[in-house]
């Protein structure tokens, strides 16, 4: 470990090549760490250069004390805590043990409920001494971003997102999110635009979507509101220089995946509360005095971009009387199901409508 926390320590500082090579290639294998990574290099920058040289029986002695204080101290540790307890030389001393103690607490010691899952920043900051690019809500009210590609971030209360500086890093757009935001993206078919957060990873070229990915929620959301968003498992891995994109899930507007964290499985269902996609004046349309079935349906899937099925050859025949107008989505179904003695459940992000005929 301390063989280890040199590396650091010199790749932080001193910036040399072969240095950046392995940091930068560990960092593409663990994609969810740059946030980790980046707050040790700032404990490095803050506590300056250490100038003094000392014994290893000295830095043992020293480095065992300041684990001393953090192991006594029960709420969670800060960098003023850690620096207002040392002095002199034992400040330098805590270089490795503070980037020891970072890598190997991970999210913890960032992620503590009922505060933003980071130090208490400004709304945002940029990471020095780094081409990344940090932004941090500590507010009640969701804040609004604007990345280097001009698409947009509506970032959520103690919610956070890193990404590389003009984007300037590789042939995407890569943000990563801890908490939740909502994106609008800026369509470059030449450069897709990627989001990770916990094991996965949200594609797009140009759309409307959310993530959710709180540290303490036991499942990450992925909801789009317009266009279309692969997501996929991180499995942390690369080939010919791409991440592997594997068990991939195509969502359309008003589709919503649910990846549970401990079970590492998809679920694809529909949004809470879907929205239209086209003007709402369409919405004044929506009734109907003995009207065929089925072009209520195809309407309805054209207004949400949801795909409703159903067995034409039994519900052909059928129309129906209803007034579906500013009722939401589900209440719609509800309305149909019931004039046609039918019903209706949510299965892979489609609507299947199940009824024995004409009621």
């Amino acid at each position: 470990w301390v063989s280890l926390d040199e590396d650091f320590i010199r790749w932080a500082r001193l910036r040399k090549q072969e240095d950046c090579e392995f940091w930068e290639k560990w960092l593409d294998k663990n994609p969810d760490k740059h946030f980790i990574i980046a707050e040790a290099k700032g404990i490095l920058e803050n506590l300056g250069n250490v100038e003094d040289l000392i014994s290893d029986r000295e830095r043992e002695r020293n480095i065992k004390e300041l684990l001393d204080i953090i192991g006594k101290t029960s709420s969670p540790v800060s960098k003023g805590f850690i620096l207002g307890k040392l002095t002199g030389r034992i400040k330098g001393l805590a270089l490795a043990a503070a980037v020891l103690l970072i890598l190997a607490m991970g999210s913890w010691f960032f992620l503590q409920p009922g505060k933003p899952e980071s130090y208490a920043f400004e709304s945002t900051e940029t990471l020095p001494s780094s081409k990344w690019v940090e932004s941090v809500n500590s507010t009640n009210e969701p804040v609004t971003l604007h990345l280097p590609d001009k698409s947009t971030v509506k970032l959520s209360p103690n919610s956070r997102i890193a990404y590389a500086h003009d984007f300037d890093t590789s042939g995407t757009r890569d943000v990563y999110l801890i908490g939740e935001a909502l994106f609008s993206v800026q369509k470059n078919p030449l450069r897709p635009f990627r989001v990770f957060a916990n094991d996965i990873m949200t594609k797009v070229l140009g759309t409307s979507f959310i993530v959710r990915c709180y540290s303490k929620d036991s499942a990450v959301h992925v909801a789009v509101n317009t266009g279309k968003v692969g997501v996929y498992l991180n499995k942390g891995g690369k080939e010919n220089g791409k991440i592997l994109e594997l068990d991939g899930i195509i969502l359309t507007p008003n589709q919503e995946l649910i990846y549970q964290k401990d079970k590492r499985k998809f679920r694809k269902t529909l949004r809470d509360n879907p929205k239209m996609v086209v003007p709402e004046v369409e919405d004044n349309y929506l009734a109907y005095d003995d009207y065929p079935l089925e072009k209520v349906l195809r309407q309805l899937t054209e207004n949400f971009g949801v795909s409703i099925l159903f067995d034409s050859e039994l519900l052909g025949p059928c129309t129906i009387t209803a007034d579906l107008r500013t009722v939401p989505f589900y209440e719609k179904l509800d309305l149909i199901c019931k004039a046609i003695g039918g019903k209706y459940e949510i299965t892979d992000g489609q609507v299947i409508i199940e009824a024995k005929g004409c009621y």
